[in-house]
C-alpha cells in the first residue's frame, strides 16, 4: 500500500523557501504519488487532487439572471434567423408551400374579374374607421425629441414600449376642449399609406388597393380620406379642414374622370363619420359645407359601407365604463392585478381611461336609439338567439306558431340588459329586482389624489357613495346607460353630448336637427336627396359578438377603476362567456346595429329616407383559415379581417366598375336580421308623433 504524505501548512513564520519554489516541490510530489499509485494498480484519488489550487477562483453558480439572458438571446437569434430566411426567400414560396398542402389557389379577385373584361370605372374614396388611420406628432413637448414626423399611432408602435408615459401624454387630447393640448401637434398620416397598413405586416385596406390596382385603379383615381379618428366628427373640420378638404377631394375626382361619380367605401367608424360628412356638405356655412342639397346626389355613386355601427356597439359601453372589453377582461382573469397595477409607474388600465376619455370620436359609438332600438329589461330584438353555431335561418320552419313556442321554450338572454351587476340580477325577472336610483345620488368625497402619479379618473371623484349608489340600480338598458356615463364621467359626457345625440326623431323637420349633432345619427336625420344613389351595408356574420355584460365590484383603491367585467360568470344556454353575454356579428358589431338601417330604417321611402335612396344588405358568413399559411383567411367575416375576404372585395370591385345593387344579386342574408327588424316597433312614416 502506498503511503500518503501529507503538507504542512504553509505559514509565514515557518516557510523561508520561495513561494514558486515551494509550489514546483509540491507539485514534483504528487507526480510522485500518482507514479506510486499506479504502480500498485491502485486508482485511488489523494487528497492533493481533490483540493483546489491556490488561487484559482470556484465555478460561478448558474443564476436566474443568466437563464433569462440566454432565453431573451436564444429568441433574438431565432427570430432574425428567420427574418433572414423570410427576406431571402422567394416572394411565391408561401404560395407554393400553401399550393402544395391545400391545392391551387383561387385567383384574387382583381385577377378573376379582370380577365371578365372590368376595368376601373368610377373613382374610389375610402374612409377609414377609429384607430386604423396612422397618425404622426409635428409638435410636442421635450420628452417626445426625435420624434418629429414619426408616427405616434400605427406602425410599429416602437415609442410606446421606449417612453410609454410620453406616449399618453401625446396621444392624449384636452379634457376641456376635446382638441390639442398646448405644446401638441399629432396629425392623420395622409395618402394611401395612412390606413393600408396598421402595422407591419397587418392589413387593413392595403389587400383592397391592391385588387383593384389590378383592373386599373391608381393613385390618381383612389382618395384616402384620412382624419384624426380621436376628435369628433365636427372638430376635424375646426381643426383640420378634413371635411372640406374630402369635399374637394371628391370633386377633383369626379372632373378628372370624366364627370363619373364617385363610390364612397367607409369601413367601421367611418361609416358614422361618412354620414356625418354627408349632411354637412349640403348644409349650409359656416356650420356646413354650402354645397347645396344636390351635391350628394351630383357626386356619388353609392356608398359601401363596411362592418358599420350605424346605430353604435355595446362595446363602447364597456370600454368607456370600465376600460374592458372582453379580451381585457380575460387577461384580468388569467393575470389577476397584473393590468390594474404600478407597472414601472404605468399604471395599465387607469391610463388606457385616462387617454381613450379624452377622444371624443369614442362617444360616436354609444349604442342609439335606445331601449326601443336595444330593449328593454324583459325584451330585445334578438331573444330566442341560439349559442349554437347554427343559426336559426339554416333550419327552414315552415310553421310560424311552431317556431315561436320553440323561441318561447328556449332559455334566452335578457340581452335587453346592457349592464347588470351580477348574473343573478341578469337573469332574475324584472319584477324581482329592487333598484334604487343613482342619478340623484350625492357623490363622495375623496382625499386629494396625491398617490396616483397623476393617473386621471373620474371615478376618484366620485367617492364610495357614488360607486355603491351605481352598482344599486343594478342593471342598466340603452337608455339608462346613457344616463350612467353622465353620471361616472360628466366631464367626458358633457363634451359628447355637444356633439352627438342617442335618441330618435319626434319629427325631423323640427329646425334643431340641424345642428351637426345629430347628423351622425341615422335615426335623427334624412338621407341626402338622392334618389339614385345606392347604399350597401356589408358585414361578417357567424362570430360570437359582445352584446351585453355582467359586471361586479372591484377592490377599492386610490387608483382602482371600481367596476370591471365578471369573468367568472358563465352559461352557455344564454351564450353568456366569461361575463359577456354575446349575439351573432363580426366579433364587434353585432347584426342588429350593421343591418337594420338598410333592412328596415331605410328601406324603402321612409322619414329617414324621403328619396327613396336603394339600400341592400349582403352578409358574409365567417369561415376561419384552414391552417396557419392562409393567415388572416380570405373567407373571413371578422370586423378588420373581413377586409381581405376575397367575396366582399369581389363585390366592391363590381359596384366600382359599374355594377348596381341589382346587379349584384340584391341582398344576400345568413342572419336573422329581417326578423329582428320587425321586432323593432319604428315608426317610419311622415306623420309626427302624437
Amino acid at each position: 500500500m502506498s503511503l500518503l504524505r501529507r503538507r504542512k501548512p504553509i505559514t509565514e513564520s515557518s516557510d523561508s523557501k520561495p513561494l514558486l519554489e515551494k509550489e514546483e516541490e509540491e507539485h514534483h510530489q504528487e507526480d510522485d504519488d500518482d507514479d506510486d499509485e499506479e504502480g500498485n494498480g491502485k486508482n485511488k484519488k489523494t487528497p492533493s487532487k481533490i483540493k483546489k489550487k491556490r488561487g484559482e477562483k470556484p465555478p460561478s453558480k448558474w443564476s436566474c439572471l443568466d437563464t433569462c439572458c440566454w432565453f431573451i438571446g436564444c429568441i433574438c437569434i431565432t427570430w432574425w434567423l428567420l427574418l433572414f430566411l423570410y427576406n431571402a426567400m422567394p416572394a411565391s414560396f408561401p404560395q407554393y408551400v400553401t399550393e402544395a398542402i391545400t391545392g391551387p389557389l383561387p385567383d384574387p379577385p382583381g385577377v378573376k374579374l379582370k380577365k371578365e373584361g372590368l376595368e376601373a370605372k368610377h373613382p374610389v374614396v375610402f374612409v377609414p374607421g377609429i384607430v386604423t388611420g396612422g397618425l404622426e406628432l409635428w409638435e410636442g413637448r421635450e420628452c417626445a425629441e426625435g420624434l418629429f414626423r414619426k408616427r405616434l399611432w400605427g406602425g410599429t408602435f416602437g415609442d410606446v414600449y421606449k417612453r410609454p408615459l410620453c406616449w399618453v401624454e401625446h396621444m392624449s387630447l384636452d379634457n376641456e376642449t376635446g382638441l390639442d393640448p398646448c405644446g401638441i401637434r399629432v396629425r392623420p398620416v395622409s395618402g394611401l399609406v395612412a390606413a393600408d397598413y396598421f402595422a407591419p405586416g397587418y392589413f387593413v385596406w392595403a389587400v383592397l388597393i391592391a385588387n383593384l390596382a389590378r383592373i386599373g385603379y391608381e393613385e390618381k383615381t383612389m382618395y384616402m380620406a384620412a382624419y384624426d379618428w380621436r376628435l369628433s366628427f365636427q372638430n376635424t373640420e375646426v381643426r383640420d379642414q378634413t371635411l372640406s378638404r374630402i369635399k374637394s377631394n371628391i370633386e377633383l375626382l369626379v372632373a378628372t374622370n370624366g364627370g363619373r361619380k364617385v363610390v364612397v367605401i367607409p369601413h367601421s367608424m367611418g361609416v358614422l363619420y361618412f354620414l356625418h360628412f354627408m349632411k354637412w356638405v349640403e348644409a349650409p356655412a359656416p356650420m356646413g359645407g354650402g354645397g347645396g342639397p344636390d351635391w350628394c346626389s351630383k357626386h356619388i355613386k353609392a356608398v359601401v359601407n363596411i362592418g358599420g355601427p350605424f346605430l353604435g356597439v355595446p362595446k363602447a359601453i364597456a370600454g368607456l365604463f370600465s376600460a374592458e372589453a372582453k379580451d381585457i377582461a380575460v387577461a384580468r382573469a388569467l393575470a389577476p392585478g397584473f393590468l390594474d397595477n404600478d407597472i414601472f409607474q404605468f399604471q395599465t388600465l387607469q391610463h388606457v381611461m385616462r387617454m381613450s376619455r379624452t377622444w371624443d370620436s369614442t362617444m360616436s359609438m354609444i349604442p342609439r336609439g335606445g331601449d326601443t332600438i336595444w330593449g328593454g329589461l324583459d325584451w330585445s330584438p334578438e331573444d330566442g338567439y341560439p349559442c349554437s353555431k347554427k343559426r336559426e335561418n339554416d333550419t327552414q320552419i315552415t310553421d310560424q306558431a311552431g317556431a315561436d313556442n320553440a323561441v318561447c321554450k328556449a332559455r334566452s338572454a335578457n340581452y335587453g340588459r346592457i349592464i347588470s351587476f351580477g348574473k343573478d340580477v341578469a337573469e332574475a325577472p324584472s319584477s324581482d329586482i329592487e333598484r334604487i336610483d343613482f342619478r340623484g345620488a350625492i357623490k363622495g368625497l375623496s382625499a386629494a389624489n396625491t398617490t396616483c402619479r397623476d393617473v386621471w379618473t373620474e371615478y376618484h371623484d366620485m367617492g364610495l357613495a357614488g360607486i355603491k349608489a351605481v352598482a344599486e340600480y343594478k342593471t342598466y338598458t340603452a337608455e339608462s346607460v346613457v344616463d350612467l356615463l353622465h353620471f361616472v364621467a360628466p366631464k367626458m359626457m358633457a363634451r359628447g353630448t355637444a356633439h352627438f345625440s342617442y335618441g330618435i326623431a319626434d319629427n325631423l323637420d323640427d329646425p334643431k336637427y340641424k345642428h351637426y349633432k345629430y347628423w351622425s345619427n341615422p335615426l335623427e336625420t334624412t338621407l341626402p336627396n338622392a334618389p339614385d344613389m345606392e347604399i350597401f351595408s356589408l358585414y361578417g356574420v357567424g362570430l360570437q359578438t359582445e352584446r351585453a355584460y355582467v359586471y361586479k365590484l372591484s377592490p377599492h383603491a386610490e387608483c382602482s377603476i371600481p367596476f370591471k367585467i365578471d369573468t367568472s360568470a358563465d352559461d352557455e344556454a344564454t351564450c353568456l362567456r366569461d361575463g359577456v353575454y354575446s349575439v351573432d356579428g363580426d366579433e364587434t358589431v353585432p347584426v342588429l346595429s350593421a343591418g337594420f338601417m338598410c333592412a328596415k330604417g331605410w328601406r324603402g321611402k321612409t322619414r329617414f329616407n324621403p328619396s327613396g335612396v336603394r339600400t341592400y344588405v349582403r352578409e358574409y358568413d365567417h369561415s376561419p383559415p384552414a391552417n396557419l399559411l392562409e393567415g388572416r383567411g380570405t373567407l373571413s367575416g371578422a370586423h378588420v379581417d373581413i377586409m381581405g375576404n376575397f367575396a366582399l372585395i369581389e363585390d366592391v370591385i363590381r359596384i366600382a366598375a359599374g355594377a348596381s345593387g341589382k346587379e349584384l344579386g340584391g341582398d344576400q342574408v345568413h342572419s336573422n336580421i329581417f326578423n329582428w327588424s320587425e321586432k323593432i316597433n319604428l315608426r317610419l312614416d311622415n306623420e309626427a308623433m302624437q
